[in-house]
């Protein structure tokens, strides 16, 4: 196991921000997406794990504290000289001189920012810079919070792209923070929900997606024909302007699609919607008024 984080309890004056009470354990070559409302926990999380916040419980891992490597959601670098020479001044290597500096920058298109000073860059470069010298460390174990926080929806699709190709086939392990479903859908295999400091569930997608949402979902734009079409039909919590049905079986999948086609209805199949198991786990949590289990599905 390379980590495992057990009875973790995070106060910060009177406010308890979080409050682990079950077990999470992550292996190598785990991606795990970390989940939750805003104040749910997460970057506290990751900050108790690196030894940022103080915490009390119990963390055992097969690796040293400074083996894990974390990027924050804000970074700031000296402005002093160009980001070439900052990243040499801390990495203490030669990028003329490193094939693994050189194969980053090439691969994260990095080659037209090094002259420039960290606030020339943009919002993308700057992550692009910070990425660069997080993979450097070659952790077996990587945090990242909010990593596109702040870029618009191109260079958020590109950043990702990258960072799921380049952890392919890897045995390293990742913990992303985002409240965007799209990327985690990229770069995740494993879920941890948090709300209120505390865990809703643990567990793989696939496992998740079953437990709150069934085999799979059709999801349509919400109207009164579409209400009327999926009267009687197994309704899951979703954004106010869709509708969401769960499916238990092909059968009955075949037998709604087959209504919707019929009546000229556009609507989305899916089993893996992270978004549709995060809104389906928080009311179930929020129905229970307790925590429930870490569900370690394998």
């Amino acid at each position: 196991m390379l980590l495992t984080v057990d009875q973790l309890k995070v106060k910060f004056g009177a406010c308890t921000a979080l409050d682990i009470q079950r077990s999470i354990c992550i292996e190598e070559g785990d991606r795990v997406g970390i989940i939750g409302s805003n104040g749910a926990g997460k970057s506290t999380f990751v900050k108790s794990v690196v030894g940022l916040v103080p915490y009390k419980g119990t963390m055992r891992s097969s690796i040293k504290r400074n083996e894990i490597a974390v990027h924050m959601q804000f970074n700031e670098y000296t402005d002093n000289m160009p980001v070439k020479y900052v990243m040499e001044a801390i990495l203490q290597t030669k990028i003329a001189k490193d094939p693994k500096l050189q194969e980053l920058i090439h691969y994260f298109e990095f080659e037209g920012c090094l002259k420039k000073k960290y606030s020339k860059l943009s919002g993308g470069q700057k992550q692009r810079f910070t990425i660069i010298m997080i993979l450097m460390q070659d952790a077996p174990l990587t945090f990242y919070d909010e990593v596109t926080s702040g870029l618009d929806f191109e260079t958020r699709q590109k950043l990702v792209e990258k960072l799921a190709q380049w952890y392919q086939g890897k045995e390293a392990s990742l913990c992303i923070v985002s409240h965007y479903y799209e990327e985690l859908e990229q770069l995740a295999d494993k879920l941890l929900i948090l709300e209120k400091g505390r865990v809703v569930d643990y567990g793989y997608k696939e496992a998740l997606f079953q437990k709150y949402c069934g085999r799979s979902v059709i999801v349509m734009e919400a109207s009164e024909k579409n209400e009327r079409l999926s009267s009687g039909c197994r309704k899951l919590a979703a954004p106010a302007h869709l509708i969401a049905l769960s499916c238990m079986s092909m059968e009955e999948e075949t037998d709604i699609a087959s209504r919707l086609i019929g009546q000229n209805v556009n609507f989305k199949r899916s089993n893996n919607d992270i978004e549709c198991i995060y809104m389906n786990a928080k009311q179930a949590y929020e129905n229970s008024g307790s925590i429930m289990e870490v569900n370690h599905a394998e």
